[in-house]
């Protein structure tokens, strides 16, 4: 392997904030397992928000929530939400308007709405934490709301 691929690696991962995951998982035990996270009501910060790929390569609007307090407390909630279909990105653009950004949430095309959702992490991440209720449809697929929003000092 060249030393290029090594600072390819640095530049497309975030090295600080792999560091801070991994002194969290050697806190936790080291294993990585987490009981899995029944659905209710949590209080949760967003880490990760973005528009990215599914398996099937599709675009895929994909949230991190990180539980902020309770007996889950850091644990992650995942929410992905498949956008090619009009009422998927209907569901994407709701779930978006709600995290309170200040952006215009709208969709035009994928790299515009890439920009967006990155724009809108960057106006949330420091400042924003929220209750989200975390729930299931009739068809048993997960659901996310957010029913409150908390600022940050």
């Amino acid at each position: 392997m060249s030393e290029d691929i090594f600072a390819k690696f640095d530049s497309e991962f975030d090295t600080k904030q792999l560091q801070a995951d991994e002194k969290e998982a050697a806190e936790n035990g080291g294993t990585g397992h987490f009981e899995d996270v029944p659905h209710g009501k949590y209080e949760v910060a967003i880490d990760k928000l973005e528009l990215g790929q599914s398996k099937k390569d599709d675009p895929m609007l994909t949230v991190w929530f990180k539980i902020r307090a309770g007996k889950y407390k850091n644990q992650r909630i995942f929410m992905n939400q498949v956008v090619t279909q009009g009422f998927q990105i209907h569901i994407a653009n709701e779930f978006l308007r709600s995290l309170d950004s200040g952006e215009e949430v709208t969709f035009e095309t994928y790299s515009q709405y890439h920009e967006l959702i990155l724009d809108i992490f960057e106006d949330i991440s420091e400042n924003l934490e929220y209750e989200l209720d975390y729930g299931e449809n009739k068809k048993g697929y997960n659901t996310f709301k957010i029913t409150d929003i908390f600022e940050l000092d």
